[in-house]
C-alpha cells in the first residue's frame, strides 16, 4: 500500500520531470545546433547518371530570441557549406507567435538570406504566415506581400505559381513554385468565412514547356495528392514535423491529413514528397523530438 509520503514523492517527481521536459523543449532543443537531414534517391524517370543536390530551408519564423538575423546568417553559412547546386526556401519567414521577446521584420531577415550561394541559383516561395503578417494583403485579398518585396530586394526570386528552368551539364530541370494554399485568413475584418488559397497547380505546371524533370515547391504538403507523376519530387514545410514528435508520431499536425504528411520522405504511387521539419516554430516556442534542420537532397 502506497503511503502519503510515497504518493507525494511520486507526484513531486512527476512534476519535476514534466518541468524538465518543458524547459528542454522550450529552451534547449530549439537552440541546438541545426542538423542536416539528408535524403538521396533517384525518382522514377530521372535521367540516368544525372546528379543534382538541392538544399532546402523551411519555416525560419524570424523572431527573438530564437531566430535572430545573426542566427539566420549562421544557417546561411551552414547551407553554403553543403555545396548545393541549387537552394530553395520553402516559406514562412515571418513569425506571428505571441511568445517572442522582439520582432524581426522583413527588413532584417531578408538581407540575412542574401548570402545564400549556389551555382544554379536560389529560389523561394511564400508560406501562410508571410501572407497573414501583411494586413494590407489580407484586406485587399492580393499581393505582393511585404515578404515577397523584401526577398526580391535581397536578390532572391519568389515563385508564386511560376516556374524557372535551370540547367546543369546540359540537362534541364524545372523549379516550379506554388503560391500559398492558406494565404487569406477567415475573419470579420476580411469579410471571409473560410481560408482562401492563391495556389494554381494546373496553371503552374502548364508553364513547363519540355519534358525535363520537375521539382515542385509547395509550402503546405496537403497539395501532394493532386500532384501528377510528371513531378519528380515535391518539397514542403509548414508542419514543423508537428513540433513535438515521439516515436515517429506527432500529436498535433497542421494538415488535413494528420501524420500522413507530417514529416520526412513520403512515397505514394511512385511519387515523392519530402516534408522538412523546418527551423523555427509557430503558436508556441517549443520543439521536442524535431530538431531544427536544413534539408539536403541528392537526386540521381
Amino acid at each position: 500500500m502506497i503511503t502519503r509520503r510515497d504518493f507525494l514523492r511520486l507526484m513531486g517527481g512527476s512534476f519535476a520531470a514534466a518541468a524538465a521536459l518543458g524547459a528542454y523543449a522550450v529552451g534547449v532543443e530549439p537552440m541546438l545546433l541545426t542538423r542536416v537531414k539528408r535524403y538521396a534517391f533517384s525518382p522514377p524517370g530521372w535521367p540516368a547518371e544525372f546528379r543534382l543536390r538541392i538544399a532546402a530551408l523551411a519555416d525560419i519564423h524570424a523572431s527573438r530570441p530564437w531566430m535572430t538575423p545573426q542566427r539566420i546568417q549562421t544557417l546561411v553559412g551552414l547551407t553554403n557549406e553543403l555545396a548545393p547546386d541549387v537552394v530553395v526556401l520553402l516559406g514562412d519567414y515571418e513569425c506571428s507567435m505571441r511568445f517572442q521577446t522582439g520582432k524581426v521584420d522583413a527588413s532584417q531577415w531578408a538581407p540575412s538570406l542574401s548570402g545564400l550561394k549556389a551555382p544554379l541559383g536560389v529560389y523561394s516561395i511564400l508560406g501562410n504566415h508571410d501572407w497573414w503578417a501583411d494586413r494590407a494583403a489580407q484586406q485587399s485579398g492580393a499581393g505582393p506581400v511585404v515578404a515577397r518585396k523584401a526577398l526580391e530586394a535581397a536578390g532572391v526570386p519568389v515563385l508564386e505559381n511560376d516556374v524557372v528552368r535551370i540547367e546543369k551539364e546540359g540537362q534541364g530541370v524545372w523549379i516550379a513554385g506554388l503560391a500559398d494554399q492558406l494565404a487569406l485568413r477567415p475573419g470579420r475584418a476580411w469579410h471571409r468565412d473560410h481560408f482562401a488559397g492563391m495556389d494554381d497547380l494546373p496553371g503552374t505546371l502548364a508553364k513547363i514547356t519540355d519534358d525535363a524533370p520537375i521539382v515542385l515547391l509547395a509550402h503546405e504538403p496537403d497539395i501532394f495528392p493532386n500532384v501528377p507523376r510528371a513531378v519528380s519530387v515535391t518539397l514542403s514545410g509548414h508542419t514543423h514535423g508537428g513540433q513535438v514528435r515521439v516515436f515517429g508520431y506527432s500529436p498535433v499536425v497542421p494538415s488535413a491529413f494528420g501524420n500522413r504528411f507530417a514529416y520526412g520522405h513520403v512515397v505514394e504511387d511512385d511519387r515523392n514528397l519530402i516534408v522538412s521539419g523546418g527551423l523555427g516554430f509557430s503558436i508556441v516556442p517549443m520543439r521536442f523530438g524535431v530538431r531544427p534542420e536544413i534539408v539536403s537532397i541528392d537526386l540521381g
